[in-house]
Protein backbone atom coordinates (compact mmCIF):
# COMPACT_ATOMS: atom_id res chain seq x y z
CA UNK A 1 0.00 0.00 0.00
CA UNK A 2 1.03 3.25 -1.16
CA UNK A 3 0.03 7.13 -0.10
CA UNK A 4 -0.18 9.92 -2.74
CA UNK A 5 -2.40 13.28 -1.91
CA UNK A 6 -3.86 11.89 1.74
CA UNK A 7 -5.18 8.79 0.11
CA UNK A 8 -3.83 4.90 0.31
CA UNK A 9 -3.86 3.17 -2.43
CA UNK A 10 -3.74 -0.69 -2.70
CA UNK A 11 -1.39 -3.04 -4.72
CA UNK A 12 -4.51 -4.16 -6.68
CA UNK A 13 -5.61 -0.47 -7.38
CA UNK A 14 -2.86 -0.09 -9.21
CA UNK A 15 -3.09 -2.83 -11.45
CA UNK A 16 -6.60 -1.55 -11.94
CA UNK A 17 -4.82 2.01 -13.37
CA UNK A 18 -2.45 0.19 -15.01
CA UNK A 19 -4.98 -1.58 -16.61
CA UNK A 20 -6.88 1.10 -17.23
CA UNK A 21 -4.03 3.24 -18.94
CA UNK A 22 -3.38 0.57 -21.25
CA UNK A 23 -6.96 -0.33 -22.61
CA UNK A 24 -7.22 3.45 -23.48
CA UNK A 25 -4.63 4.81 -25.57
CA UNK A 26 -6.61 7.71 -26.66
CA UNK A 27 -7.25 8.90 -23.51
CA UNK A 28 -5.71 11.71 -22.64
CA UNK A 29 -4.58 12.20 -18.55
CA UNK A 30 -7.29 14.49 -17.57
CA UNK A 31 -9.69 11.59 -18.90
CA UNK A 32 -7.68 9.13 -16.84
CA UNK A 33 -8.11 10.83 -14.01
CA UNK A 34 -11.77 11.42 -13.89
CA UNK A 35 -12.20 7.36 -14.51
CA UNK A 36 -9.55 6.97 -12.25
CA UNK A 37 -12.38 9.11 -9.74
CA UNK A 38 -15.45 7.15 -10.75
CA UNK A 39 -13.70 3.73 -11.11
CA UNK A 40 -11.92 3.77 -6.95
CA UNK A 41 -14.97 5.91 -6.16
CA UNK A 42 -12.63 8.83 -4.84
CA UNK A 43 -15.23 11.53 -4.45
CA UNK A 44 -14.85 15.05 -3.01
CA UNK A 45 -17.57 16.02 0.45
CA UNK A 46 -20.32 17.22 -2.34
CA UNK A 47 -20.11 13.80 -4.57
CA UNK A 48 -18.44 15.56 -7.03
CA UNK A 49 -15.03 13.77 -8.84
CA UNK A 50 -11.51 14.76 -6.80
CA UNK A 51 -10.11 14.66 -10.25
CA UNK A 52 -7.59 17.70 -9.35
CA UNK A 53 -5.61 15.85 -6.52
CA UNK A 54 -6.53 12.46 -8.56
CA UNK A 55 -3.99 14.12 -11.61
CA UNK A 56 -1.61 14.78 -9.06
CA UNK A 57 -1.53 11.32 -7.04
CA UNK A 58 -1.19 10.02 -10.76
CA UNK A 59 1.75 12.31 -11.77
CA UNK A 60 3.75 11.23 -8.88
CA UNK A 61 3.18 7.75 -9.44
CA UNK A 62 4.08 8.16 -13.27
CA UNK A 63 7.30 9.79 -11.22
CA UNK A 64 7.79 7.16 -9.17
CA UNK A 65 7.64 4.54 -11.82
CA UNK A 66 4.92 2.85 -10.55
CA UNK A 67 2.36 3.82 -14.09
CA UNK A 68 3.25 4.87 -17.24
CA UNK A 69 0.93 7.86 -17.98
CA UNK A 70 0.52 9.07 -21.83
CA UNK A 71 2.30 12.25 -23.21
CA UNK A 72 0.69 15.26 -21.92
CA UNK A 73 -1.57 16.82 -24.43
CA UNK A 74 -1.33 20.53 -23.62
CA UNK A 75 2.01 22.40 -23.25
CA UNK A 76 2.63 24.78 -20.49
CA UNK A 77 3.11 27.74 -21.20
CA UNK A 78 5.06 30.30 -18.65
CA UNK A 79 3.33 32.47 -16.53
CA UNK A 80 2.73 35.96 -17.52
CA UNK A 81 3.85 38.31 -15.15
CA UNK A 82 1.53 40.71 -13.87
CA UNK A 83 1.62 43.68 -15.66
CA UNK A 84 0.64 47.13 -12.56
CA UNK A 85 -1.99 49.70 -13.88
CA UNK A 86 -3.35 52.93 -12.95
CA UNK A 87 -6.20 51.12 -11.45
CA UNK A 88 -3.83 49.53 -8.53
CA UNK A 89 -2.17 52.72 -7.86
CA UNK A 90 -1.39 54.27 -4.73
CA UNK A 91 -4.09 56.75 -3.49
CA UNK A 92 -4.45 59.47 -1.01
CA UNK A 93 -4.38 57.87 2.85
CA UNK A 94 -6.89 56.61 4.53
CA UNK A 95 -6.98 58.34 8.30
CA UNK A 96 -10.26 58.06 10.05
CA UNK A 97 -11.25 54.73 12.47
CA UNK A 98 -12.97 52.38 10.76
CA UNK A 99 -15.85 53.43 12.91
CA UNK A 100 -16.38 57.05 10.88
CA UNK A 101 -15.79 55.17 7.19
CA UNK A 102 -18.65 54.22 5.21
CA UNK A 103 -20.32 50.97 6.07
CA UNK A 104 -18.35 48.10 4.75
CA UNK A 105 -19.45 45.47 2.14
CA UNK A 106 -18.18 42.27 0.86
CA UNK A 107 -18.02 41.97 -2.86
CA UNK A 108 -17.02 38.00 -4.35
CA UNK A 109 -14.22 38.30 -6.95
CA UNK A 110 -15.70 36.93 -10.51
CA UNK A 111 -13.86 36.45 -13.65
CA UNK A 112 -15.06 39.81 -14.10
CA UNK A 113 -12.73 41.29 -11.89
CA UNK A 114 -10.21 38.90 -10.98
CA UNK A 115 -7.36 39.99 -12.69
CA UNK A 116 -7.85 42.86 -10.57
CA UNK A 117 -7.95 41.04 -7.50
CA UNK A 118 -4.67 39.32 -8.37
CA UNK A 119 -3.15 42.50 -9.65
CA UNK A 120 -3.76 44.30 -6.28
CA UNK A 121 -2.44 40.69 -4.26
CA UNK A 122 0.77 40.37 -6.60
CA UNK A 123 1.71 44.70 -6.24
CA UNK A 124 1.02 45.23 -2.50
CA UNK A 125 1.10 41.75 -0.46
CA UNK A 126 4.01 40.55 0.79
CA UNK A 127 3.59 37.02 -0.86
CA UNK A 128 2.57 38.52 -3.98
CA UNK A 129 -0.25 36.51 -6.33
CA UNK A 130 -0.33 32.70 -6.67
CA UNK A 131 -2.89 30.74 -7.16
CA UNK A 132 -5.10 29.23 -4.11
CA UNK A 133 -5.46 25.87 -3.80
CA UNK A 134 -8.17 23.81 -3.98
CA UNK A 135 -11.97 25.05 -3.36
CA UNK A 136 -11.60 28.82 -2.92
CA UNK A 137 -13.45 32.33 -2.23
CA UNK A 138 -12.24 35.69 -2.53
CA UNK A 139 -13.20 39.23 -2.02
CA UNK A 140 -12.44 42.67 -1.88
CA UNK A 141 -13.69 44.65 0.61
CA UNK A 142 -15.19 48.43 0.33
CA UNK A 143 -15.79 51.53 2.60
CA UNK A 144 -18.37 53.33 0.39
CA UNK A 145 -17.41 52.86 -2.84
CA UNK A 146 -13.48 52.65 -2.31
CA UNK A 147 -11.69 49.50 -2.09
CA UNK A 148 -9.92 48.72 1.59
CA UNK A 149 -8.70 45.63 2.02
CA UNK A 150 -8.86 41.90 -0.04
CA UNK A 151 -9.10 38.59 1.77
CA UNK A 152 -8.77 35.30 0.14
CA UNK A 153 -10.01 31.87 1.60
CA UNK A 154 -9.31 28.53 0.19
CA UNK A 155 -8.45 24.88 1.17
CA UNK A 156 -6.96 24.46 4.31
CA UNK A 157 -3.15 22.78 4.95
CA UNK A 158 -2.93 19.09 5.16
CA UNK A 159 -1.65 18.76 8.45
CA UNK A 160 0.24 21.34 10.75
CA UNK A 161 1.14 20.49 14.49
CA UNK A 162 -0.53 23.19 16.28
CA UNK A 163 -3.72 22.86 14.55
CA UNK A 164 -4.01 19.09 14.74
CA UNK A 165 -2.72 19.23 18.35
CA UNK A 166 -5.65 22.07 19.21
CA UNK A 167 -8.64 19.60 17.45
CA UNK A 168 -7.35 16.63 19.14
CA UNK A 169 -7.87 14.33 16.03
CA UNK A 170 -6.26 11.35 14.48
CA UNK A 171 -4.82 10.96 10.79
CA UNK A 172 -8.21 9.21 9.75
CA UNK A 173 -10.31 12.04 11.18
CA UNK A 174 -8.45 14.56 9.48
CA UNK A 175 -8.44 12.77 6.56
CA UNK A 176 -12.30 12.50 6.60
CA UNK A 177 -13.22 15.83 7.52
CA UNK A 178 -10.08 18.38 6.41
CA UNK A 179 -12.50 20.03 4.49
CA UNK A 180 -14.64 21.24 7.21
CA UNK A 181 -11.81 23.69 8.12
CA UNK A 182 -11.04 26.64 5.43
CA UNK A 183 -8.00 28.51 5.22
CA UNK A 184 -7.99 32.48 5.09
CA UNK A 185 -5.07 32.08 3.12
CA UNK A 186 -4.48 35.73 1.92
CA UNK A 187 -5.53 39.12 3.74
CA UNK A 188 -4.01 42.43 2.55
CA UNK A 189 -5.07 46.04 3.87
CA UNK A 190 -4.19 48.32 1.14
CA UNK A 191 -0.77 50.63 2.37
CA UNK A 192 -2.88 53.84 2.04
CA UNK A 193 -5.79 52.87 4.48
CA UNK A 194 -4.83 53.72 8.03
CA UNK A 195 -7.45 53.04 10.01
CA UNK A 196 -7.70 51.95 13.25
CA UNK A 197 -9.49 48.81 14.45
CA UNK A 198 -10.30 48.43 10.27
CA UNK A 199 -8.43 45.15 10.10
CA UNK A 200 -10.06 42.99 13.81
CA UNK A 201 -12.98 44.24 12.09
CA UNK A 202 -12.90 42.45 8.74
CA UNK A 203 -11.25 39.53 10.33
CA UNK A 204 -14.70 39.15 12.76
CA UNK A 205 -17.13 39.98 9.07
CA UNK A 206 -15.08 37.93 6.92
CA UNK A 207 -16.37 34.72 8.89
CA UNK A 208 -19.73 35.79 8.62
CA UNK A 209 -19.78 36.77 4.68
CA UNK A 210 -17.70 33.98 3.62
CA UNK A 211 -19.65 30.85 5.30
CA UNK A 212 -22.57 31.40 3.91
CA UNK A 213 -20.97 31.48 0.37
CA UNK A 214 -18.96 28.81 0.72
CA UNK A 215 -21.97 26.76 1.95
CA UNK A 216 -23.86 27.90 -1.11
CA UNK A 217 -20.99 27.24 -3.42
CA UNK A 218 -19.57 24.20 -2.39
CA UNK A 219 -22.38 21.85 0.05
CA UNK A 220 -20.02 22.17 2.66
CA UNK A 221 -20.42 24.34 5.90
CA UNK A 222 -16.34 24.90 7.46
CA UNK A 223 -16.57 25.30 11.28
CA UNK A 224 -13.04 26.01 11.53
CA UNK A 225 -10.16 29.35 9.83
CA UNK A 226 -6.75 28.99 10.24
CA UNK A 227 -4.69 31.56 9.52
CA UNK A 228 -0.62 31.13 8.94
CA UNK A 229 0.66 34.77 9.98
CA UNK A 230 4.60 35.47 9.44
CA UNK A 231 5.88 35.84 12.73
CA UNK A 232 8.89 38.20 11.77
CA UNK A 233 6.51 40.81 9.93
CA UNK A 234 3.61 40.92 12.21
CA UNK A 235 2.26 40.39 15.39
CA UNK A 236 -0.80 39.28 15.05
CA UNK A 237 -3.07 42.06 17.02
CA UNK A 238 -5.66 42.13 14.69
CA UNK A 239 -6.32 38.55 14.92
CA UNK A 240 -6.08 38.65 18.38
CA UNK A 241 -8.78 41.39 18.61
CA UNK A 242 -11.02 39.75 17.06
CA UNK A 243 -11.20 36.89 18.66
CA UNK A 244 -8.80 34.45 16.88
CA UNK A 245 -6.81 31.74 19.06
CA UNK A 246 -3.09 31.68 18.39
CA UNK A 247 -2.09 27.74 18.85
CA UNK A 248 1.57 27.50 18.02
CA UNK A 249 3.92 27.79 15.44
CA UNK A 250 5.20 26.15 12.68
CA UNK A 251 8.59 24.68 12.23
CA UNK A 252 9.26 26.21 9.12
CA UNK A 253 9.64 23.30 7.18
CA UNK A 254 6.69 24.24 4.76
CA UNK A 255 5.14 21.88 2.72
CA UNK A 256 7.92 20.06 1.08
CA UNK A 257 10.98 20.50 2.87
CA UNK A 258 13.39 18.34 4.35
CA UNK A 259 12.38 16.98 8.40
CA UNK A 260 14.13 18.87 11.28
CA UNK A 261 15.64 21.87 8.50
CA UNK A 262 13.74 25.38 8.38
CA UNK A 263 13.45 26.44 4.94
CA UNK A 264 10.36 28.87 4.61
CA UNK A 265 9.95 32.03 7.41
CA UNK A 266 8.35 30.72 10.89
CA UNK A 267 4.36 31.62 11.03
CA UNK A 268 2.23 31.59 13.65
CA UNK A 269 -0.73 29.57 13.18
CA UNK A 270 -4.14 31.21 14.30
CA UNK A 271 -7.56 29.28 14.14
CA UNK A 272 -11.43 30.62 14.51
CA UNK A 273 -14.02 28.55 15.58
CA UNK A 274 -17.30 28.90 13.57
CA UNK A 275 -19.22 26.74 15.27
CA UNK A 276 -18.86 25.72 19.32
CA UNK A 277 -18.82 22.56 18.69
CA UNK A 278 -15.70 22.25 15.90
CA UNK A 279 -13.90 19.77 17.98
CA UNK A 280 -16.64 17.28 18.21
CA UNK A 281 -17.41 17.97 14.68
CA UNK A 282 -13.98 17.23 13.81
CA UNK A 283 -13.41 14.47 15.16
CA UNK A 284 -16.77 13.11 14.35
Amino acid sequence: MIRYCGRKFTIHELELIRVLIKNNPRFNRMRLSKEVCRMLQWLKPDGKLKDMSCRVAMLRMHEDGLILLPPPTRIKRPIKKIKFTSATDLQSPVLSPVDLLPQLRFQMVTKTNSALWNEYIERYHYLGYTPLPGAQLRYFIYAGEQIVALTGFSAAAWQTAPRDQFIGWNHEQRKKNLHLITNNARFLILPWIKSKNLASKILSLSARYFLDDWEKKYNIRPVLLESFVEKKRFTGTCYKAANWRLCGQTKGRGKLGPSGKMSVPIKDVWLYPLDKKFRNILKN
